[in-house]
């Protein structure tokens, strides 16, 4: 007879297995959100689930039909998107924190005199591009700006992108406190699902949340809106507190 603590192994393993499966598919799409690869990789999925359904029904034909698109699908999923899939694959395993030098209340004055500027310049509709670096360095855009290395306030961050100013295009990349350079050039966004009116400046910020995991912060000089982006998308800021909130869960260690 089969005792008590055998059924309960029997039943937990593949209970097991179906959350380890969920996981792993639900962190695929997490991974390729966003990217022109994600409308394909749900017609793996329902390629997928077809030929499950078709092997349980027991019609060979179409189960060997499927099976071969599907292993061809697959294939040149990986072809198409490999850029993709090589950017998405250089930041697993990131750890998002802002930086082990900085104490929590480092960062929150830092992000309190970058705040200060940026809703100043949203104010006077000036546009700015302002990257936060995280884990991923970003070493390869410093070194196409013009080297700053100054602490950050909310004054040099406005005399920075006041039009006037020769350092204004482009962005400025922040690491812990301090500014490395500026009119530094960011990677344009290749998602083709973006809107054509979209500008140049939201593209960039996009681009370069897509290649690293930078916050990257702009205000747009049509509207005055102020954006976040991250990992290839955009989040609304609400309010200046909401604004705040948003970025210290981003950059400051969890307790």
């Amino acid at each position: 007879m089969t005792s008590p603590l055998a059924i309960i192994a029997i039943l937990i393993k593949p209970i097991a297995e179906i959350l380890i499966l969920w996981f792993v598919f639900y962190q695929v799409l997490v991974f390729f959100e966003g990217t022109r690869a994600f409308q394909v990789l749900k017609g793996l999925i329902y390629l997928l689930a077809g030929f499950l359904i078709f092997q349980l029904l027991g019609l060979e034909t179409i189960n060997w039909l499927l099976r071969n698109l599907l292993g061809m699908s697959i294939l040149g999923f990986l072809i198409l998107f490999q850029q993709e899939i090589r950017h998405g694959l250089a930041r697993l395993g990131q750890q998002h924190l802002f930086s082990a030098s900085l104490e929590e209340s480092e960062v929150v004055a830092m992000l309190d005199e970058m705040s200060a500027s940026v809703y100043k310049l949203a104010q006077r509709k000036i546009g700015c591009l302002i990257a936060l670096e995280r884990e991923t360095k970003l070493k390869t855009y410093i070194d196409s700006g013009v080297a700053i290395d100054g602490k950050v306030s909310s004054e040099l961050i406005q005399s920075i992108f006041v039009t006037t100013s020769p350092l204004h295009d482009g962005g400025i990349i922040i690491r812990n406190d301090r500014i490395l350079a500026a009119a530094c050039l960011f990677p344009l966004s290749e998602n083709i699902n973006l809107s054509k009116i979209i500008g140049t400046r939201h593209r960039a910020a996009l681009g370069l949340s897509e290649q690293t995991d930078a916050i990257v912060v702009m205000v747009s000089e049509e509207t005055g809106n102020i954006s976040i982006a991250t990992e290839g998308r955009f989040i609304p800021v609400v309010n200046k507190e909401r604004f705040l909130a948003t970025l210290k869960n981003f950059l400051i260690r969890q307790k």
